[in-house]
């Protein structure tokens, strides 16, 4: 059982959930909590190892032995040093350390999200989330959208990071991969209401960041500006709430329901 600070497990832990670039030098990050640890076991996503605290619960218990059964290293620690070597205010008893790998790509894509300049990592691993609800094939994170494998997001992701491939890239590559699509840009104040957009043909929608909205390079790519209507007072809404609307106006449209 680990029980000093200075373990070299802790102290990656400890690492990896603070700056983006110990998580691209070391090529890993952290899942913590039940649910995340069985998401990414039930993906087949790699592991390193995982830690485990003496007061798990059953369910958490019943993971550890599934852990177990595919090999996966497990090491418990003490209650009080894996509480403080995690970042949530209470500890659901266990984390993971997970390889930073990337789902495939498909080899043709439909509906694709490009989340621009999204600098709050509740809102990107919501949108994440709902992306991968809506059947989001791909979601693409251009320079200055925070760190998709932050932890605040990956929690707030809920385990779309398993499902959904989500790759941060140039705009460059992000136009040779969007190549051929209807590219669809959020803006309050486009011209085209989204219910009445046609979302049907193979598109990717570009949801800006809240404070300064979409880049230059977002709007040279847009083919189109749609807006949501909004009758009542508010000036404007999230990003992640926006987001959903338009990845959900899109599954509306093509199941027709």
């Amino acid at each position: 059982m680990i029980t000093s600070t200075h373990n070299s497990k802790l102290q990656l832990v400890r690492s990896l959930l603070g700056r983006s670039k110990e998580r691209r030098e070391s090529g890993a990050f952290v899942a913590e909590g039940v649910r995340l640890v069985e998401e990414a076991l039930a993906a087949g996503w790699p592991f390193r190892f995982v830690l485990a605290g003496e007061s798990l619960n059953e369910r958490g218990r019943v993971l550890v032995a599934n852990l177990h059964s595919r090999r996966v290293e497990v090491e418990i620690v003490s209650d009080l040093l894996l509480q403080s070597a995690g970042e949530t205010e209470t500890s659901q008893g266990i984390l993971a350390v997970l390889e930073y790998s990337q789902l495939p790509m498909p080899t043709s894509l439909s509906f694709a999200l490009i989340l621009d300049q999204i600098r709050d990592p509740g809102n990107l691993g919501t949108l994440l989330r709902t992306a991968a609800a809506a059947g989001v094939e791909a979601v693409f994170l251009p320079p200055e959208t925070t760190d998709a494998f932050a932890p605040k997001v990956v929690r707030a992701g809920m385990g779309a990071h398993f499902r959904i491939p989500t790759q941060t890239l140039t705009w460059e590559h992000i136009r040779a991969y969007t190549d051929g699509m209807q590219i669809h840009l959020a803006d309050m104040e486009g011209d085209l209401p989204c219910w009445q957009a046609d979302f049907r043909s193979p598109l990717t929608l570009i949801v800006g960041g809240e404070a300064q909205g979409a880049s230059q390079p977002a709007r040279e790519l847009a083919t189109s500006r749609v807006s949501i209507p909004m009758p009542g007072r508010s000036e404007s809404l999230n990003a992640a709430a926006a987001g959903a609307i338009l990845m959900f106006e899109v599954v509306r449209q093509r199941t027709g329901k």
